[in-house]
């Protein structure tokens, strides 16, 4: 469904499972930084709605989208994570490069998914301007950053419920 038919902060709370024993990783792109930011507002906050406990949250910084599947992979690295939430925003200019960055990092954090069977989740707008980043970061449809969290806890939740299951049946993590 497009976002302009939707607000993307609605969301059926109660098909939220209690994150306070899981672990996340936000990755947030400095680039277009009035918009990422306030992304990193609406995540952090609907994982602490849910129960996410204020320490169990690590936040990394890098310089734009394109870094993005490198910082969350470095963070995955430092911190025992169940889930790591990679926030960032491309606006479509003059040049195809929108679509060199939105693809790279989509299939940068793909890979990384299926590698470690980790959620790595992508919570970047591709807007046509900044008006449209502006109106999904907060504005008149909502904010992706919570749409981001609340995937973030619901695959966290698949995740370490696979990794018990597998323990219990003798497959390892």
């Amino acid at each position: 469904m497009a976002s302009a038919l939707s607000n993307l902060s609605d969301y059926d709370a109660t098909n939220v499972p209690d994150a306070a024993k899981l672990r996340f990783g936000i990755v947030v792109a400095d680039w277009n930084k009035d918009i990422t930011h306030k992304l990193y507002e609406g995540c952090y906050e609907t994982l602490i709605k849910h129960g996410a406990l204020a320490d169990q949250i690590h936040t990394m910084q890098v310089p734009g989208t394109f870094e993005l599947p490198a910082g969350a992979r470095i963070m995955a690295g430092r911190e025992k994570l169940d889930a790591v939430i990679c926030l960032g925003c491309v606006i479509r200019g003059e040049t195809k490069h929108d679509e060199y960055i939105n693809n790279a990092v989509s299939q940068g954090l793909v890979n990384l998914s299926i590698a470690t069977g980790k959620p790595y989740v992508f919570g970047v707008l591709t807007p046509n301007t900044h008006e449209q980043a502006q109106d999904r970061a907060g504005g008149k449809h909502g904010n992706k950053g919570v749409e981001a969290a609340v995937t973030a806890i619901r695959m966290a939740e698949l995740y370490t419920t696979n990794k018990t299951a597998k323990k219990s049946i003798g497959f390892g993590a």
